[in-house]
């Protein structure tokens, strides 16, 4: 028997398909059952067309043997086989598609999903094998064939034995190795968990011989081995379904199946596109976050099929960042993918697709908001920051996509309100959007300048995540109403210049001793029974300064601070008297207040030792 060899190239070929093209060994056994699921969709055609071919839809299907003591990995199907000749023209020369050359021959675009049109999938087998068999026979052909090989070093073929039409594979498979473990693809459970995971849709039966231990009838506590075949595949997925046929509690299974997450699904969304681009979509928005989402560590991403077979477990491309959230799998007959299916082409196609899904995820929020409030609610609590992330992000490019999704506490309605809301609820005098930052809701209501705001009949908005500020400021306004924080220096609704111009000495000094430690000192009739508060000028805020000082290169980056004293205050009292008989009182009253305003901002003290001296010193 003569020894035939790989063309040069198809050596290198091989060469990188063992070693370098698929990231992932057990890949190979998705290749070998999606090239079965090929055959049996070719010979499926063949059946549909001829009137002479038998039909009988029970005998398509994929069997997957083990044999422990032989140490082989057994692949068999029903489909269509392969003649001599095409076992040397598929087999011998590497990147030759046999599916790719029926979809030729047939003038099959698009009526026929066959998968392996690259050829190469077959010699993942090699990742795992130190020799491979093939004994095939061809439909309408009385001879079998059995092409053998251990690699680059060549193959042979010769006649074989096999009563029925179609191919079987058979893996040899190498010894364990101390950085990697052969032996598990011996395993049952391991190789039926690949199948499900790989291979669960295609269309086809997958049947594997199961040993189970079961009990002896009559002998209690005896038990014997049972080997029983069984369908390891659920073959018809989820999202290929009708949807009138599916209830609320198949998609929650479905959840559940997948391991999206251990709650139940907030909403689930079924899309099935037909047009340039064919895809099935079921799409899950959580009700909870994963512990990971707000880490570096959490992955984005939805499971992405090519008919019914996976090819990623996590497609990034097909979320925007904002979204994130959003669990679940797509399936397209039409997606370009690379040599060895385990990554995209960056084309056209997948931004299409990822542009749908976002417009539809979109959609569905908008809905819930307006129809299901409670629920939004709580979507809002769990992912809210993501979808103001999303705002900030990127320049804001994307801040006119999210603004309607944004919900945020009324002080005034005590609920949480859309900015939408917000403004058509305005007086018709307001000209700002006012809003408050701080760490809790109880905290900021007790604010003077919120009650002050309130007062004067207009609403503020409770800004308690960190991310707030940081995202209203890059929307910077909401039809035409710009963003006005209750906390800022500005904020005098009219009655703040007379303050000013009667203390502006006292004023002028106060700054003048406290230095560089605040932009300003100013006088105002805002802070109801507050004698002192400190408010910030220009873009950043306090707030901005407490996060950003959070982060390793933050440290440095400060509010410009401006100490505002209540000038309706007994304690000014006490500092127009120290300032005409005692300046070192005065300067001391100075130092007591700019730290008191620290410490009601929850910023730290710049020297605990002297507050204490000087509260002492007082006493």
């Amino acid at each position: 028997m003569e020894k035939r060899q790989f063309k040069a190239e198809s050596k290198r070929l091989l060469d990188l398909v063992i070693n370098s093209i698929y990231s992932n060994k057990e890949i190979f056994l998705r290749e070998l059952i999606s090239n079965a699921s090929d055959a049996l969709d070719k010979m499926y055609y063949k059946a549909l067309r001829d009137k002479d071919i038998a039909f009988n839809k029970d005998d398509f299907y994929i069997k997957v043997s083990i044999d422990k003591d032989k140490r082989t990995l057994t692949v068999e199907d029903t489909g269509i086989g392969m003649t001599e000749e095409e076992l040397d023209t598929n087999l011998g020369t590497i990147a030759k598609s046999g599916s790719f050359a029926f979809k030729q021959d047939n003038e099959l675009s698009d009526e026929i999903d066959i998968i392996g049109q690259f050829g190469v999938g077959f010699y993942s087998a090699f990742m795992v094998a130190d020799q491979v068999t093939v004994i095939s026979k061809a439909h309408g052909s009385d001879k079998a064939y059995k092409w053998e090989s251990r690699g680059v070093d060549g193959y042979t073929i010769e006649p074989a034995e096999r009563k029925e039409r179609g191919t079987t594979i058979i893996l040899k498979l190498k010894e364990n190795r101390e950085d990697e473990d052969y032996d598990q693809y011996l395993d049952q459970y391991r190789i039926k968990a690949l199948i499900k995971k790989h291979s669960d849709f295609i269309r086809y039966p997958i049947k594997m011989d199961m040993v189970s231990r079961k009990p002896i009838e009559g002998k209690e506590g005896e038990y014997e081995e049972v080997v029983e075949e069984k369908i390891i595949n659920s073959m018809v997925p989820i999202w290929r379904k009708n949807k009138n046929e599916l209830t609320e509690e198949d998609y929650k299974n479905f959840y559940a199946e997948k391991h999206f997450g251990f709650d139940e699904p907030l909403k689930h969304i079924h899309l099935s596109v037909d047009g340039t681009l064919r895809y099935d979509a079921i799409l899950y928005i959580p009700k909870e976050a994963p512990y990971d989402f707000y880490t570096k560590e959490y992955e984005k991403g939805l499971e992405l099929y090519s008919s019914g077979v996976l090819i990623m477990e996590k497609c990034p491309d097909l979320l925007p960042d904002y979204f994130s959230f959003v669990k679940g799998v797509v399936d397209s007959e039409d997606l370009s993918l690379n040599i060895s299916r385990e990554m995209l082409q960056h084309d056209r196609q997948l931004k299409l697709m990822a542009n749908r899904i976002k417009d539809k995820i979109k959609d569905e929020l908008s809905k819930m908001l307006k129809n299901e409030r409670d629920k939004y609610e709580e979507f809002f609590k769990a992912f809210g920051q993501q979808l103001k992330y999303g705002i900030y992000a990127n320049f804001g490019v994307n801040k006119d996509e999210l603004k309607d999704l944004l919900i945020f506490y009324s002080a005034k309605e005590e609920k949480m309100i859309t900015l939408k809301e917000y403004v058509d609820s305005m007086p018709k005098e307001q000209e700002n959007i006012y809003y408050a930052t701080g760490e809790t809701i109880e905290r900021l209501e007790r604010l003077p300048q919120v009650n002050f705001v309130k007062e004067k009949g207009y609403d503020v908005l409770f800004f308690t995540d960190y991310i707030d500020e940081f995202a209203i400021k890059m929307l910077h306004e909401y039809e035409g109403k710009k963003f006005k924080s209750v906390l800022s220096s500005d904020l005098e609704l009219g009655e703040e210049k007379e303050a000013n111009e009667d203390y502006k000495e006292i004023f002028d000094y106060m700054k003048e001793h406290l230095k560089e430690r605040v932009k300003a000192v100013k006088g105002t009739r805002k802070l109801q029974d507050h004698p002192v508060y400190l408010t910030s000028e220009g873009e950043l805020s306090i707030e901005m300064e407490k996060v950003l000082s959070q982060m390793p290169d933050g440290a440095h980056i400060k509010a410009d601070k401006v100490l505002e004293v209540n000038t309706n205050h007994k304690v000014f009292e006490k500092l127009k008297d120290a300032y005409e008989k005692d300046k070192d009182k005065f300067k001391l009253l100075t130092d007591l207040l700019y730290n008191q305003a620290l410490l009601i901002e929850g910023l730290p003290l710049e020297d605990p030792v002297e507050f204490s001296n000087n509260i002492w010193q007082l006493l």
